[in-house]
């Protein structure tokens, strides 16, 4: 099920991303780059590796994991987290954890797009990306 991720998707729209970032802990001017970024997001996978990569104007960043298997990533915003990603249904959720605080990113195919739900406490976030 994870192969219909696979491929290029371009920012199309995002809301609450600034209030996501502030409940991370992401400091003012990042937060500012970080809203005005519109990130292609580039989802491949050799054998049972999925590599995410992340690519704006600013900064560019990859993560490779198998599914089921916590990793340890530095986020765009220079978190280091212990992550694990897991496929339940049709949905890619990754629990990403650094000291005492959690955040929950899940991604879905919607209408051709990919939906990207990001929560931390009670602070969501939704950024939609088209197949480019």
């Amino acid at each position: 099920m994870s192969e219909l991720f696979l491929g290029t998707w371009k920012l199309i729209s995002s809301e609450n991303f600034d209030e996501y970032m502030k409940e991370l802990g992401v400091c003012y001017s990042q937060r500012k780059l970080g809203s005005l970024a519109k990130p292609t997001v580039v989802i491949s996978k050799d054998k049972d590796v999925i590599t995410i990569r992340t690519e704006t104007v600013f900064k560019v960043n990859e993560v490779s994991f198998r599914l089921g298997q916590e990793f340890e990533e530095t986020t765009m915003d220079c978190r280091h987290a212990k992550s694990i990603v897991t496929m339940e249904g049709s949905t890619l959720t990754k629990v990403q954890k650094w000291g005492d605080k959690c955040t929950i990113i899940k991604r879905k195919l919607v209408g051709g797009n990919m939906v990207v739900e990001c929560t931390m406490n009670d602070v969501t976030c939704t950024r939609v990306y088209a197949r480019v």
